[in-house]
């Protein structure tokens, strides 16, 4: 099959402003999942965030997929698709015809042709996983591979940007709590 690009700048600039116009995490990546997959006509697409700790990618948002498939089992990053927590977008041409997936029956039971995982970055760290899902063999061109790759990039700003947002938040409801004791206190 032929690699057409399919990714044009409507589809970056749709994109590039759900994640600008939200400070709620889950509410943008929600948003994020549901236009790629209409957008690319795709059966669906997950946002997965890395946690260090136990080594899972877990889920922060997805669509298109049913709750069996998503409900299978942890996602660890040292058993799935292992050259994009090194940082390598990885596109799995073939979900019959590869080696590389964690739960490759479940995977072909879904309907999932193929894969496409692109690393999350920030700071040169990989902190989460965009997957994208066909029903059928993808033969994506590399122009369309470089555009997910800042769209993921992006998604690593927003993902730090708002639980920066939410740190702060917290810090300025506490810092209101305790002026407000120590006021309460100092009338009496």
């Amino acid at each position: 099959m032929e690699s057409k690009e399919v990714i044009d700048i409507d589809i970056f600039k749709a994109v590039t402003r759900a994640i600008a116009q939200s400070d709620n995490l889950e509410i943008m990546a929600a948003h994020l999942t549901q236009l790629l997959v209409g957008m690319l006509d795709i059966k669906g697409s997950s946002i997965f965030a890395l946690n260090p700790e136990s080594g899972e990618l877990e889920v922060l948002a997805s669509f298109g997929l049913s709750i069996d498939y998503m409900n299978k089992g942890p996602l660890m990053i040292k058993k799935s698709i292992r050259a994009t927590t090194k940082g390598v977008p990885t596109i799995v041409r073939d979900v019959e015809k590869t080696d590389q997936l964690q739960y490759p029956r479940e995977a072909r039971n879904e309907g999932i042709g193929s894969i496409i995982s692109l690393p999350i970055m920030f700071y040169g760290r990989v902190i989460g996983e965009l997957r994208l899902y066909h029903r059928q063999p993808w033969d994506i061109s590399e122009k369309d591979v470089d555009s997910l790759e800042l769209l993921a990039e992006n998604i690593g700003l927003a993902m730090m940007y708002t639980r920066l947002l939410n740190a702060l938040q917290e810090v300025k409801e506490t810092v209101n709590e305790v002026h407000s004791v120590w006021l309460n206190a100092l009338a009496k």
